[in-house]
């Protein structure tokens, strides 16, 4: 006869994965986020997981710069809610009190 199995506890040797970034801080505010091939997106936080696979409320894209958007003057477009990828995500960062510096590394031309 076969045997049968029984299910393994959930207390046994495995952990839950724990998430690299603690994102709770930031949950209910505007983030930013870039993705591999250099898409942008923005929108309100409303929940990750493990894998930083993020759920945007309210999401925009930020258009790259191609003759299409340049004749039609679009720079965003709306998406609404989104889910986002963990394993295509470079960055992630909170909308307000960022603003954009001047690389402190350039040589001034001489």
């Amino acid at each position: 006869m076969s045997e049968v199995r029984k299910p393994q506890d959930k207390k046994g040797p495995h952990k839950k994965k724990e998430s690299i970034l603690d994102l709770a801080p930031y949950l209910e505010k505007r983030m930013r986020v870039k993705f591999n091939g250099g898409r942008e997106a923005s929108g309100i936080l409303k929940g990750y997981d493990a894998l930083l696979n993020l759920v945007l409320d309210g999401a925009t894209e930020y258009l790259k710069e191609t003759e299409e958007t340049l004749k039609s003057g679009q720079k965003t477009r709306p998406l609404g809610l989104v889910v986002c990828r963990g394993t295509n995500i470079v960055t992630i960062c909170p909308q307000d009190g960022i603003e954009q510096i001047a690389n402190p590394f350039l040589q001034p031309d001489q």
